[in-house]
């Protein structure tokens, strides 16, 4: 059974646990006076980073937890202020005395630590990465994340689903229309009405679009690491070629604004031209690509994740199908209709996952050809009606959750998990043996989300 998420809901007098798996939800009730929740961490190892991550939001203690640090709240974060509870008003408050994090390491004779950010060259967003080294050789890696703590899931609270929507669409750039089609779902649900055959199929087009642009990006992007420029000169070119379409279809590079429930004119011609164009450039790339001997003496082998391990981790997207895990949440009848293949890789390593790549860029141009329609239907939205509603996406990342309660036609919660929530907890599995310079190669290979993980 597959551990999605697990969050709390302050319900006044107790908080609500959530637990949502794969098969079934599991709620229960925790007095506020003494918070207590039993951890899932034994058994779901990726359980840690949410149990941790109510701590910090709602106090709530997890017992038995093999790792009961601070997760959000960093070394001068007041940790009495739980800012996810109701009664938590301040706009500002005064930083408590500096608190060092202890890092997990490994330690002995002729291991050293290595830690690499939080503050890296580029434009990359913070992140620390802690490495305990024998000579080149990885031991252990421990990821330290939410540096830009936005606390998006409280500045939704109070909000109508509209007013939301600018805020969510710009959680992850990289997953914007994903997003999107999370927030589409619920604002159908909550106001019982139906998205027509043809805006759907816009909708699932435009996000292929995405997935075909970041692939893209991480298809140039990972040879780079491994020293083989030139693959990332020429997948630049086609992931800015998809780029300017996402502007010329939406109105933005991000597609900000995209998905919604109007019909748009779009120039079916030109766009079958560009998509012909573009499956014969990722044919050539593919055929030039896989037979380079020194760049695949690189991926082979390098950044293995077992079957087992990443089941056990809960992973999902590229990393999952990679390691032979069958996970797409386009597996229905909609987009199997329009083409969709759930791809996969057995090896699950830097190769399988650029391999794969490459593959759902070649699928996703085949549904795109059979998704472009003339959109002339009219969608109207009902009134949003309150409940508790979720929806799910698979992003170029993985799955999307999200999770929103409705009372009084506002937000009263709201839940989001990014699929790096998840995944990032399995990087480390993947560096031992590996020497410290295959990390970049190995993390841009799992291209996870800084700000999709950060909220």
């Amino acid at each position: 059974m597959r551990l999605i998420a697990r969050y709390a809901k302050d319900k006044g007098k107790h908080f609500e646990i959530v637990t949502y798996y794969d098969e079934k939800i599991e709620s229960e009730f925790v007095s506020k006076q003494n918070p207590k929740i039993k951890t899932l961490s034994h058994t779901h190892p990726a359980a840690i980073w949410f149990e941790r991550k109510m701590q910090d939001d709602f106090g709530i203690k997890s017992e038995d937890a093999f790792d009961v640090r601070p997760l959000l709240h960093h070394e001068r974060f007041p940790h009495t202020l739980h800012p996810m509870r109701k009664s938590f008003k301040k706009k500002e408050s005064e930083a408590m005395a500096f608190e060092p994090y202890s890092y997990e390491v490994i330690e002995g004779e002729s291991v050293f630590q290595v830690s690499v950010g939080p503050i890296h060259a580029g434009i990359i967003e913070p992140g620390h990465f802690h490495f305990s080294q024998a000579g080149e050789e990885m031991l252990h890696l421990e990821v330290r994340h939410f540096y830009t703590y936005r606390a998006i899931e409280k500045m939704l609270e109070g909000k109508t689903l509209w007013e939301a929507k600018p805020i969510m669409e710009r959680i992850s750039g990289n997953e914007s229309i994903a997003y999107q089609h999370c927030w589409r779902d619920i604002v159908l649900e909550a106001s019982q009405s139906k998205c027509p055959d043809t805006l759907q199929k816009r909708h699932a087009f435009l996000l292929e679009l995405e997935r075909v642009i970041h692939h893209l990006t991480d298809l140039g992007f990972i040879p780079n690491d491994a020293g083989f420029a030139t693959a990332l000169a020429f997948a630049s070119k086609l992931s800015e070629d998809a780029r300017r379409k996402m502007q010329e279809l939406t109105g933005h590079r991000f597609g900000f604004g995209a998905i919604d429930f109007e019909n748009r004119l779009i120039d079916i011609q030109s766009l079958q031209a560009w998509l012909d164009a573009l499956k014969a450039s990722v044919a050539d790339f593919e055929t030039w690509i896989m037979d380079v001997p020194s760049l695949w003496d690189r991926l082979d082998t390098t950044g293995k994740l077992t079957q087992h391990k990443a089941a056990k981790y809960d992973t999902v997207g590229i990393v999952a199908r990679a390691s032979g895990i069958a996970l797409d949440r386009r597996s229905n009848d909609f987009y199997a209709a329009h083409g969709f293949e759930l791809l996969t890789q057995k090896s699950g390593d830097v190769a399988a996952r650029f391999k794969l790549r490459i593959a759902e860029v070649q699928n996703s141009i085949k549904m795109m050809q059979h998704l472009i329609e003339v959109d002339e239907s009219i969608c109207t939205i009902g009134s949003i009606h309150d409940g508790e509603y979720v929806s799910f996406c698979e992003s170029s990342i993985g799955e999307l959750f999200m999770a929103i309660d409705i009372k009084e036609g506002v937000i009263e919660r709201c839940f989001i998990r990014d699929p790096s929530f998840i995944n990032w907890q399995a990087v480390h599995l993947m560096m031992r043996n590996d020497i410290i310079a295959d990390f970049p190669l190995i993390n841009k290979s799992c291209d996870l989300s800084y700000a999709g993980n950060d909220l």
